[in-house]
């Protein structure tokens, strides 16, 4: 397994958010990349688990779904009020400070 994170952009989340990471050197997927624009909350989670990528989302259904005790690489969560920058600087953190076996199961609020 990979010891660096990988991430997976949810639905809504700006896609200049995946730009900013790439410029960085992270491999991140979005939504419309991974063809799952008509997927369910939990077909993106299985998705993101399948692939072991953390979820950046600013949906709360997955902080719900987190909530059952559903496995999940992890969750990147962000409230509309952030600005690109903000997520990406967040992002970044979660990238230099964990690792995939460290963010399994975990939520992070940036």
């Amino acid at each position: 397994m990979p010891r660096t994170i990988r991430f997976h952009l949810d639905e809504h989340i700006d896609p200049r958010i995946a730009a900013g990471l790439r410029v960085h050197g992270i491999v991140v997927t979005t939504t419309v990349e991974a063809d799952l624009l008509e997927a369910t909350d939990d077909q993106r989670l299985a998705f993101a688990q399948s692939q072991n990528r953390v979820i950046i989302t600013q949906d709360t259904d997955f902080l719900r779904i987190t909530a059952t005790g559903a496995e999940s690489p992890g969750i990147a969560f962000f409230r509309a009020r952030h600005s690109i920058g903000d997520v990406i600087r967040g992002a970044l953190l979660i990238w230099e400070l964990y690792d995939p076996e460290e963010m399994k199961d975990r939520v992070e609020y940036m």
